[in-house]
């Protein structure tokens, strides 16, 4: 299994729309492409801002080329992220999993 993370930030009055955004289209992206196990949207404040991860599980890195393509360590962007996000890194780190234990009934997380 692959763990692919990505991280960026917004402003804090931006973070909602921007989380809606990401929801239609990145993570939307990453949950229809075969091979995804799976995928995380995080957020903390930090500073004057709100960083944003996104971590998403896959079978295989055949299967995160299948998502981001030939060169899957470049963060694949979508129209209207530029409108959000003050601080985005271009680069997405991968692991390979060598140890998870993970609640099969563990699907969603309610907002807090």
């Amino acid at each position: 299994m692959i763990m692919r993370r990505w991280r960026g930030a917004v402003r804090p009055d931006d973070a909602e729309a921007y989380l809606a955004h990401q929801g239609g289209t990145g993570v939307r992206d990453y949950r229809a492409t075969e091979g995804n196990l799976g995928a995380f949207v995080l957020r903390r404040p930090v500073g004057d801002l709100v960083e944003v991860v996104t971590v998403s599980l896959w079978r295989s890195m055949d299967d995160v080329r299948r998502f981001a393509g030939d060169e899957p360590e470049v963060a694949v962007f979508y129209p209207g992220d530029d409108d959000f996000l003050v601080e985005k890194d271009p680069h997405v780190d991968h692991w390979e999993v060598v140890d998870a234990d993970l609640d099969p009934g563990l699907s969603t997380v309610a907002p807090s």
